[in-house]
């Protein structure tokens, strides 16, 4: 291991330099008139470079001009008098109450010539500059700064901070270099500030560099750091992503508080490393620390992300014992982690027993709801908040167009774009992308266009948004297309980006384009997101490749609940039923609890691999043993599992048995079933079931034409096609795709234009025909003509 002096060595001349560079644009900065240096950066400020956090002030300087010029004549006072006058000065600068008595103190450091450039008194200076920049008139501080001929750490630290509230945080780094350049040592208070910066802008690099540099001082000059600055260090690695630079520098500490506890707690937390973060969480309370409401908000969303409802109920519990049940931190937090649990019952009651609500109580519900498809109530909440006179802010409208969209309320979703213009929130990105979803989902793609072509320069979420819209809404090419020219525009994919991408290449079974994005992925660093990893098994899966799916799944560090789903439910599509409960007790050993999706991921697969006795199995583990409720989709599957293994009556006495009205999926599934054993009597009986459904789509009602085609009976089959026509219901065409040249063709049975297919598929029906090819009777219709004309009508788009 190098020792700190040889770091710092070999660090000196990387901070040297550029700090030299810094240096020379600033040329000293001389006193009189103002430096090249701060004139830009007063012009920067002026210009607001952040005014969503900082409206503009008025300066000072405009306010009250009498007192801006240093070279004000000071009063003739005695030895003494000065001196009392200093004392009290420092004394009241210290704490003004308010801006007003600054600018009163200012008054009189210039009349006194405490600011005079031959006598200026560098204390008293800094500690005015100190002021401005804490009630937050940053351009008065700087102005301030640049008459003074001499300044201590105060005056550069206030400066610093002054450039992180106002988030120009490159230009704080900056002004760090300089503040080297002029010989001084920064102290404990410069270091967190400058790693502060370092953090928001994930510059690992520069905090690196600092780091060293802080070593390298202290072989130099009789100083150490202390715990602030410590915590700044654990905390800038860990939200850079190198947490195990934090850990090492943390399990370094003989005497951990709170603070640096929190910092790598939070850090692991946002980089998604939930269940290290529960950890840390359960040690640091081992060793006797009691957590503050700071690491309980922030350790709450770990057990919503992992959907541990117990370890939230027992975080829950230990938020109130330590007092924080009125906190609003805590109870937002609380809500969030119960709504990710999908316990939105438990969050709505916490909700309403809270004394306060600000507008992130309620958006976070609003959105809880939403995530859980509870779509009526997340409006009615909504209302209820205007109702409260809650002002709908940026986050909330686009938490609550997703809603309009699913409700497929066009109206109130258009009113809602027209007060985000009145409001000026088209700005805002996650607006944006929103407003191009709901457009989307409302299938307008026209209007979400429109929004994404006014705002796509601006960030990849929109870029996201409209892969998404076009996808949903059956045009794969174009969704394409939009996404190979993301680089065009200088924008880098995200892992959102490739989680919409790859489910287009599994829809049309493109496995070269998936192979592609999967090498982009593990160049780019993104192949570690879960999500990219649980979208490339997905893939791989349904493109038929299940060996490469396994060796994605065997590669992932992390896995997580869909992780897990997606193998489970892939190998019960291929029929590899030992593997399916393999993966099932490697979930278990990894504590992961299954849910819903789990158990039709398992009971498809018992049905696939016939496995009947399994199937029940796992039918009354879910009830009893994880107390998880059975849904239409769990229905399904298990009529799905008798059918197949010819116990169509049982089948048929469960269905009759359910508590609900069974879907077009169950009683699709079990008159599939009737297709294959050829149950014409208990088609029949699902014949009245499935008419009182006024199902829209034709494909259950061909189904049945062909069971009763199948033996013969043509009447009934008529009978149900012309219920077909009169009903007009619609026929899904069939599609398919080609790549030419590394374009996308996609062609639907409906319309023809290309005359060479029509050519080759008349010439393969003839042959067809020639070699005695006679048509399966069983799937007749009445509505199939054996013409040439219809059957190769396609068309390609």
């Amino acid at each position: 291991m190098r020792r700190p002096l040889e770091i710092g060595k070999k660090m000196l001349p990387v901070i040297a330099k550029e700090s030299t560079r810094v240096h020379k644009l600033a040329l000293h900065l001389p006193t009189g008139p103002s430096s090249p240096f701060i004139a830009r950066l007063l012009s920067t400020l002026s210009s607001n470079p952040n005014p969503s956090k900082n409206p503009p002030r008025t300066s000072t300087a405009e306010a009250n001009k009498t007192f801006l010029p240093t070279d004000v004549p000071s009063l003739p006072q005695s030895f003494a008098h000065q001196t009392l006058l200093h004392s009290s000065l420092s004394s009241q600068l210290k704490s003004p109450p308010n801006l007003s008595e600054a600018k009163r103190l200012h008054a009189i450091l210039i009349v006194n010539g405490f600011l005079n450039s031959v006598y200026a008194d560098k204390f008293l200076g800094s500690q005015l500059v100190n002021v401005y920049a804490t009630f937050g008139f940053l351009q008065d501080a700087l102005v301030v700064f640049d008459k003074l001929p001499q300044r201590t750490n105060l005056a550069w630290n206030a400066i610093l901070r002054g450039f992180l509230g106002v988030g120009c945080f490159s230009i704080a780094i900056e002004f760090f270099h300089l503040m080297v350049s002029q010989g001084l040592i920064p102290d404990n208070f410069t270091y967190p500030l400058v790693f502060k910066a370092c953090t928001e802008l994930n510059d690992l690099e520069e905090g690196m560099k600092l780091r060293d540099f802080i070593l390298w001082n202290e072989s130099q000059y009789d100083m150490k750091h202390n715990a602030y600055v410590e915590c700044a260090i654990i905390d800038m690695f860990a939200k850079c992503g190198s947490l195990s630079e934090a850990r090492k520098i943390f399990e370094g500490i003989r005497e951990k508080d709170l603070a640096c506890w929190s910092a790598l707690i939070c850090g692991n937390v946002q980089s998604g490393e939930w269940l290290e973060a529960l950890s840390l969480f359960k040690r640091m309370v081992l060793e006797g620390l009691r957590p503050d409401s700071v690491i309980m908000a922030a350790i709450l969303p770990a057990c919503g992300r992992l959907e541990d409802m117990e370890m939230g109920l027992t975080l829950h519990g230990c938020a109130i014992r330590c007092g924080f049940n009125s906190d609003l931190y805590v109870s937002n937090a609380l809500m969030d982690m119960y709504c990710k649990c999908s316990a939105t019952h438990f969050a709505y009651s916490l909700f309403s027993n809270m004394d306060n609500k600000d507008a992130v109580s309620w958006s976070t519900l609003i959105a809880g709801y939403s995530q859980n498809c509870q779509y009526h109530e997340s409006l009615q909440l909504y209302l209820m908040m205007n109702d409260a006179e809650i002002r709908t802010n940026a986050v909330i409208a686009a938490t609550v167009l997703p809603v309009l969209s699913k409700l497929k309320l066009l109206k109130h979703g258009k009113e809602m774009h027209g007060y985000i213009l009145k409001q000026g929130f088209e700005s805002d990105d996650v607006v944006g992308a929103a407003l191009v979803e709901f457009y989307a989902n409302c299938k307008l793609m026209i209007k979400a266009e429109h929004v994404f072509r006014v705002m796509s320069d601006r960030d990849i979420t929109l870029w996201n948004s409209i892969v998404v819209g076009y996808s949903l809404n059956g045009e794969i090419d174009i969704a394409f297309q939009i996404f190979q020219k993301i680089w065009d525009f200088n924008l880098k994919p995200n892992s959102i980006t490739l989680v919409s991408i790859l489910p287009i290449c599994t829809k049309i079974g493109a496995l070269r384009y998936g192979k592609e994005i999967h090498a982009f992925a593990t160049r780019s660093g993104l192949g570690t997101a879960v999500s990219v990893g649980n979208a490339l098994i997905d893939m791989y899966c349904k493109c038929g490749s299940l060996e490469l799916a396994v060796r994605v799944f065997n590669q992932v560090k992390e896995r997580n609940i869909v992780t897990y789903n997606t193998i489970i439910s892939a190998h019960g599509i291929y029929g590899l039923g030992e593997h399916v409960f393999q993966f099932f007790e490697e979930m278990k050993e990894a504590r992961i609890k299954p849910n819903k999706v789990t158990f039709i991921a398992l009971l498809t697969a018992c049905s696939h691999c016939g496995l009947l006795d399994r199937g029940w199995s796992m039918y009354h583990a879910m009830m009893y043993d994880y107390n998880i409720p059975l849904g239409m989709e769990h229905y399904s599957c298990i009529v799905d599992l008798l059918g197949r293994a010819g116990h169509l009556d049982d089948a048929y006495d469960l269905i009759k048995k359910m508590p609900v009205e069974p879907d077009m999926n169950i009683l699709g599934s079990l008159l599939g079933a009737c297709r294959v054993h050829n149950r014409v009597d208990l088609a029949e009986c699902l014949e009245k079931h499935i008419l009182e459904k006024n199902q829209k789509d034709s494909g259950h009602y061909a189904l049945l034409s062909n069971i009763y085609s199948s033996t013969g009976r043509w009447k009934d089959a008529l009978k149900v096609r012309t219920m077909i026509k009169e009903k007009r219901l619609p026929k899904r065409p069939g599609s398919s795709w080609i790549e030419v040249d590394s374009r996308m063709y996609m062609f639907h049975a409906t319309q023809s234009e290309l005359g060479k297919i029509q050519d080759i598929l008349e010439k393969l029906l003839l042959g067809m025909r020639n070699e005695g090819y006679m048509p399966d009777p069983s799937f007749s219709s009445d509505d199939l003509q054996y013409d040439v004309n219809d059957l190769t009508n396609f068309d390609a788009s």
